[in-house]
């Protein structure tokens, strides 16, 4: 299949754009890893975008028909039973590994399902894959800076020659030689860097932790940061500071940043941008309450130098392998959030391709309930998936009126029956058993040390980050770069979705604010104005 072309299944319903890969088998389901990235509902032509990077673009193929990404009525999901199932059968079970990074603060029951795979089968499918992907993570370390370099002007160029065109012959030629390579190259690359940062860092700060304790070693991890290279999720906080203080210029701000949001990564909803007064707001919001951001970043800097002589002290023979594999780990932190900011860029860009393609075949804004395969074909002349578009509309409007769904599914979920639940978990849901209850014990991966008592801020959207009072404790499903410009007012952040390498626990810690990440039933248990303390060393929230 190509340009994210899907057939017709069981989870999958063309006409109405209805999709539950929950249907498709007894599989657990998790959005830690990618919430994130695409907290919203997804239209189909973000979808299919998301489909590139998993599918088309990623040399790894798993065995049999099983899918790896889901789509869940309308958010995505990663197949951990799958993951599972794969060391499984080559002798390893990843079991506590995910029930940290991977699955968040599952209940301590959390039962698998699992597939029957055989070695051979494993080897024979996933392996030569398996060395490709390697071979590409180590290109896009290499390829870091001129990627940088050279994908604004490109992006820039092409919007220019998008916007000039009327033709939708020429259109899709656009698409086909310059935007969709792109795409592939871009996604290559943002998958490489992760696989350059994401085991190192995991297996890093697990050996910190039992070296010299969870708290420490989130210390010692926190310094990922440069002086002169800040990670990309600072840059939109780091430069406001800056456009405020006279430091940078509005005009290399919004160049540099405009492209970031909260959400980016949705194709239909538009970004700061398109919006000429966000970055006035912005500014407005800052002088309501300065914040010294340079400031904090020295300071938790002097934390962790703190922290790393003390480790020096009590671990000199260890101490120049660990620093090297800090150094290396830091670098490679840098390199995927550089990586991400540009395949952001490239969203962005692919958001202005769809909007023309919108207004030269008359399709307006429906064009984001088509597939990029179906827009293509509609650029072709076959307009045959238009008829679609109403209903698909209808779909993405009653997903996007629920509430977030659990971070962990297992088995078949149907959203619409679970959120009529007066008794529903927010944070868990297994169709094999009935609900577990849930406690008023908050618990999650301690994301940035600290301890901190005051008010909760209980939001579902950045977009009432007004509402936010200075010294405040952020109470929120997921963040993401977009909620970056919060963060220094804040006295702690605690997420139901996330885990130590989230950008809640990441940012947090640059910074200096407690963070508890991945608790699952915050949300469902806090409300704005309870009174919480919050120690992010422990992983803990109590009410007062």
């Amino acid at each position: 299949m190509k340009d994210g072309q899907v057939k017709s299944s069981g989870a999958y319903n063309f006409r109405t754009g209805e999709w539950n890969d929950s249907l498709t088998g007894e599989f657990l389901w998790s959005n830690v890893n990618v919430s994130e990235a695409v907290p919203d509902v997804m239209t189909p032509s973000t979808w299919s975008l998301w489909r590139i990077h998993h599918y088309d673009a990623n040399p790894i193929k798993m065995p049999g028909k099983i899918p790896f990404c889901g789509n869940i009525c309308g958010r995505p999901y990663l197949n951990l039973s799958l993951l599972a199932s794969l060391f499984r059968a080559l002798g390893r079970d990843i079991h506590k590994e995910m029930q940290g990074g991977m699955v968040g603060s599952a209940p301590d029951e959390l039962n698998i399902p699992l597939i029957p795979y055989s070695p051979i089968t494993v080897i024979w499918a996933v392996l030569p894959g398996m060395l490709i992907a390697q071979s590409h993570a180590r290109q896009s370390q290499k390829a870091v800076s001129q990627i940088t370099t050279t994908m604004p002007q490109w992006r820039e160029e092409t919007l220019k020659v998008i916007q000039a065109e009327h033709d939708k012959s020429n259109l899709l030629t656009l698409w086909h030689e310059s935007i969709l390579p792109k795409i592939f190259e871009m996604c290559r690359m943002v998958r490489g860097a992760t696989m350059a940062f994401a085991d190192p860092a995991t297996s890093l700060r697990l050996e910190l932790i039992k070296g010299v304790g969870e708290a420490d070693a989130n210390t010692i991890m926190s310094n990922f940061s440069e002086a002169s290279a800040n990670l990309e999720s600072l840059g939109p906080i780091v430069g406001l500071s800056r456009v405020a203080n006279g430091k940078m210029s509005r005009e290399d701000f919004l160049k540099r940043y405009g492209h970031r949001s909260p959400h980016e990564m949705e194709l239909f909803i538009a970004g700061n941008e398109e919006d000429k007064c966000w970055l006035d707001r912005q500014l407005t919001a800052f002088a309501r309450s300065p914040t010294d951001v340079e400031g904090l970043l020295a300071g938790q800097r002097a934390e962790f130098e703190n922290a790393w002589e003390q480790y020096q002290a009590k671990r000199p023979r260890e101490a120049e392998k660990i620093r090297k594999k800090l150094n290396a780990v830091a670098l490679a932190a840098r390199n995927r959030e550089a990586i991400r900011s540009e395949l952001t860029r490239l969203a962005r860009l692919v958001r202005q391709y769809l909007l023309r393609v919108g207004e030269v075949t008359g399709l307006g804004d429906g064009v984001f309930f088509l597939s990029l395969h179906e827009m293509t074909n509609v650029l072709a002349g076959d307009e045959a998936a238009k008829a679609y578009i109403p209903a698909r509309r209808v779909t993405y409007l009653k997903y996007s009126a629920l509430p977030p769904y659990p971070s962990i599914i297992i088995g078949k979920f149907d959203p619409f029956q679970w959120a009529a639940d007066s008794n529903r978990r927010s944070d868990y849901f297994d169709s094999r058993k009935p609900a577990i209850k849930t406690t008023n014990v908050i618990k999650g991966f301690a994301g940035a040390a600290g301890i901190v008592e005051g008010i909760v801020r209980r939001i579902d959207c950045v977009e009432d980050g007004d509402l936010i009072q200075s010294g405040e404790i952020l109470v929120t499903v997921t963040t993401n770069v977009g909620w970056t410009p919060l963060f220094p007012h804040l006295a702690a952040i605690v997420t139901d979705v996330g885990a130590p390498l989230s950008h809640a626990a990441i940012v947090a810690r640059e910074l200096g604010i407690p963070a508890v990440v991945g608790c699952g039933n915050a949300t469902m248990l806090l409300k704005t104005g309870d009174h919480v303390r919050v120690d992010g060393a422990k992983g803990i929230v109590s009410l007062n």
